[in-house]
């Protein structure tokens, strides 16, 4: 019965981590069959239990699919999977790649890949590890037109929305500017939650009244739930990931010569929680910061 389910196509994904694996899994549970690489053992795991097919390296999944999404750390390992792509003289194959780089480095790739006769499309992901998880994303698609409407299928599979921004890179830029607000606003929530606590107010009744209110926000209903159990352990983006996001995003911004005022504000509290020894837990943890610089002390 779970084989005959598996006929919508074969899509491959390098990259098995907090969002490529939930991109993977949410493909396989909706009849696709998913061809899938980590180096990490645990998270090769974690992807065959949820019905991937685990193959022994990049090359293999792009030799067993003719779609292949990338969710990696590092620029650099993109442009060495490339590398890897073009080497092994397959048949033409649509690289999607989902992650948040500097333009260049997703344009050497795609470079590499075009010569190799493959097409590479930029599609940064606008949501977290927790919306992944259920499908709750946004794909800002750029490159071929046609490619990414004949796509449009299996993006529905693990996400809601892909909008086609046009030229190679605009994908990446328009996520720049949705990072660029989920920085500010992530810190905005925790300055009002330790304002909030700071005033006496319960930290649950600071997020139910500003939920129902006009200062909510949707990055404010992901993110204070944790600041409210002070418990930053369930990680939907790791503030040590994060601050790669910003760093690009921050060059990219003094490359156009745009003013960031509130965004560099954010910067050094992001900063300080890495030097907390928060970097491995949730960026909400930010509140904790703030909350040792505000002297608050909450109840037991």
């Amino acid at each position: 019965m779970a084989a005959a389910k598996k006929n919508k196509g074969t899509v491959g994904v390098i990259g098995l981590g907090i969002m490529g694996g939930s991109f993977a899994k949410n493909l396989a549970a909706h009849g696709w069959r998913v061809i899938g690489y980590d180096l990490s053992a645990k998270a090769r795991k974690a992807a065959e239990r949820a019905g991937v097919e685990i193959a022994k390296d990049a090359v293999d999944v792009a030799t067993k699919a003719p779609i292949v999404l990338t969710s990696l750390p590092k620029p650099q390992a993109l442009i060495e999977t490339a590398r890897a792509l073009a080497a092994a003289k397959l048949p033409r194959r649509t690289v999607v790649e989902m992650s948040t780089f500097a333009i260049s480095d997703k344009e050497k790739a795609e470079a590499i890949l075009r010569n190799a006769g493959h097409t590479m499309l930029d599609v940064p992901v606008s949501g977290t590890g927790a919306q992944a998880a259920v499908g709750d994303l946004v794909f800002y698609a750029s490159g071929d037109t046609k490619t990414v409407r004949k796509l449009q299928p299996m993006f529905e599979a693990f996400g809601r929305k892909v909008y086609d921004t046009g030229a190679f890179g605009n994908g990446s830029k328009m996520k720049y500017v949705a990072n660029l607000l989920v920085a500010i606003h992530n810190v905005a929530s925790a300055e009002a939650m330790v304002y909030g606590m700071k005033a006496g107010l319960a930290p649950q009744a600071i997020f139910d009244l500003i939920q129902g209110g006009a200062g909510n926000s949707r990055i404010f209903e992901l993110r204070a739930p944790m600041m409210v159990k002070n418990n930053y352990k369930t990680v939907t983006m790791k503030i040590d990931v994060w601050d790669k996001d910003m760093q690009v995003i921050g060059d990219y911004g003094r490359k156009i010569k745009v003013p960031t005022p509130m965004f560099d504000a954010s910067k050094p509290v992001y900063l300080k929680a890495q030097k907390m020894g928060l970097g491995a837990q949730d960026t909400a943890a930010v509140c904790a910061v703030l909350e040792k610089q505000a002297k608050v002390k909450r109840k037991r």
